[in-house]
């Protein structure tokens, strides 16, 4: 088999692990087993995120008695469903149809009863999407500050810290309003960790983080605030529930996809097509120029010295990885971060690899990620592409789209973020 051969083969087997790793974490297919028991009342169910429509459908498919409810996910990703109302919103930056579904939700979830149930679905892209600003914050506030933090390039951690106490509805407040009904949470993971708190900013779930954490995470990126919204982050009686509070005592989150169980998939793929698997993390963070630059050195040394595993081999990782915006140009986290793998491998023989989101778009681009391979540079410097300026420029976008390397899928209906897959051949 020649070399280009290969490279096609490998590439081929790269999109097959990404479309496993998708499909192993389909809300549709794994929502079932996850329900609880129909209550005495009634149920209601609600949710946020760009798995929801996918996560009603499933719930529809498979719950027995009656229900009704509304969710709220990003736009074109929303799925057709009979009994509850699907809601599309903006993301990443919050809307108006974000705002009115959010105050429709705590309405919907208002008087209900100790024998009622709400079923919240909840999956990433959740915090822009149920957008409600505290008392004294204005919308168009809270959307230059959240413009402000994905700029910053600071932690999703972080950037959900402020949501939640920016918020008339995250960080546990949406369970407040469901009191006295029990409230069962499945959440489909996007987060390093798998906290269910951190998913879309936890509305149902107790926070452990504070306003002042808040506060210091805004002066630290140095995010200009008005009098009003420092007022609030310093009034104990606007802080968020927290952990042991008797109001949220009964209720139950469960986790129903995650990262792992997308890597893992893959993994299988990998091991049938004769290439040993490493999942070396599932909660990469960092900024993705830089995490590419230690995957780079980890894929040089397998294929240099066998180490940490021998060749055939396949790296995979998942997490989240951020970029500080510097340039003008397009493109996500997951083009950048193999933009800058490529300049790391240098060309380097017998590796490819993918990067992709599995919600099917990288940042706000109409793709999920793109493909390198050994060639890849060289066909850049054929058509005459500055690939230091276009990564300068935060350009990865525009990079893979020259070399038509993008990879397109649409939107997913699903979220556990970041897909990587580093394939070295012998």
């Amino acid at each position: 088999m020649n070399e280009e051969t290969k490279t096609g083969e490998a590439r081929k087997l790269l999109l097959a692990m990404l479309h496993a790793a998708v499909e192993a974490v389909d809300p549709l297919r794994v929502i079932a087993p996850h329900l609880p028991p129909a209550p005495k009342g009634r149920t209601v169910v609600i949710g946020a995120g760009k798995a929801s429509a996918r996560m009603a459908q499933g719930v529809e498919r498979h719950w027995q008695g009656p229900l009704s409810g509304l969710v709220v996910t990003r736009y074109g990703h929303g799925a057709p469903t009979e009994h509850i109302e699907v809601v599309e919103a903006g993301h990443p930056v919050p809307d108006d149809a974000g705002h009115a579904a959010a105050l429709r939700m705590l309405e919907l979830v208002r008087g209900l009863g100790p024998d009622d149930l709400v079923l919240c679905l909840i999956s990433g892209g959740g915090s822009a999407l149920l957008s409600l600003p505290a008392p004294g914050v204005s919308l168009e506030e809270k959307r230059d500050i959240n413009r402000a933090l994905l700029k910053s390039g600071a932690p999703i951690s972080e950037i959900n810290c402020v949501r939640k106490h920016l918020s008339g509805i995250k960080g546990g407040r949406l369970a407040l309003a469901c009191c006295p009904a029990r409230v069962v949470t499945l959440v489909v993971s996007d987060v390093p960790g798998d906290d269910p708190a951190d998913v879309a900013s936890g509305p149902t779930l107790a926070d452990a983080g504070t306003a002042a954490e808040a506060l210091a995470i805004l002066e630290k990126y140095a995010i200009a605030l008005s009098p009003p919204v420092r007022a609030l982050l310093a009034d104990p009686a606007m802080e968020t529930p927290k952990p042991g509070d008797p109001r949220l005592g009964g209720n139950e989150s469960v986790l129903i996809a995650t990262a792992q169980d997308a890597l893992e998939a893959a993994a299988r793929v990998a091991s049938v097509a004769g290439y040993a698997p490493l999942i070396l993390s599932n909660s990469m963070e960092g900024e993705a120029r830089e995490v590419a630059i230690v995957h780079a050195g980890i894929a040089r040394q397998v294929l240099l010295h066998d180490q940490p595993l021998a060749k055939p081999c396949v790296i995979l990782s998942g997490g989240e990885t951020g970029v500080t915006v510097r340039g003008s140009g397009r493109g996500g986290r997951n083009a950048e971060f193999l933009l800058a793998l490529a300049i790391a491998l240098r060309g380097l023989d017998k590796v490819c690899a993918i990067a992709c989101d599995t919600d099917g778009i990288d940042g706000t681009e109409d793709n999920a990620g793109a493909l390198i391979d050994p060639g890849s540079l060289a066909r850049a410097a054929h058509i005459g592409l500055d690939v230091p300026g276009l990564l300068a420029n935060n350009d990865g976008y525009g990079f893979f789209k020259a070399l038509g390397d993008l990879v397109v899928t649409g939107p997913t209906l699903t979220n556990v973020n970041d897909f990587r897959a580093i394939l070295i051949d012998a």
